[in-house]
């Protein structure tokens, strides 16, 4: 079910990225342009702006059904009981200490330096 919908999104958002790119610029972003004709307060919805809103009210629709499917399944379980792993005892960061273990023949100080 996750796949299909991530497959949507996938096409919807190739799509958004299309339709945007095949518009015409209005020349007016980032102050650079511009024409001498007065600016109406609505221009005229093409074709292809109605398609980028269709497409947007999709894209965004997939990414929240993909949110709440996820929010579902992280709510069972964590990432660690999926993959299985166990902690053994004594073994864990989480006794408060931060340094790893020892093996209990190792030296506690190295070797002094011959000279």
């Amino acid at each position: 079910m996750e796949n299909v919908i991530l497959t949507i999104q996938l096409i919807l958002a190739l799509m958004l990225i299309g339709v945007v790119l095949l518009q015409r610029s209005e020349g007016g972003g980032l102050g650079m342009g511009g024409s001498n004709s007065l600016m109406s307060g609505r221009s005229a919805a093409t074709a292809l702006a109605k398609l980028t809103w269709i497409f947007a009210i999709c894209f965004i629709a997939t990414s929240i059904t993909l949110t709440v499917l996820a929010a579902r399944k992280a709510g069972s379980e964590s990432v660690i009981d999926q993959l299985g792993i166990s902690a053994a005892p004594g073994n864990t960061l989480l006794d408060g200490d931060l340094l790893p273990p020892q093996p209990a023949d190792a030296p506690i100080a190295p070797p002094p330096a011959d000279k």
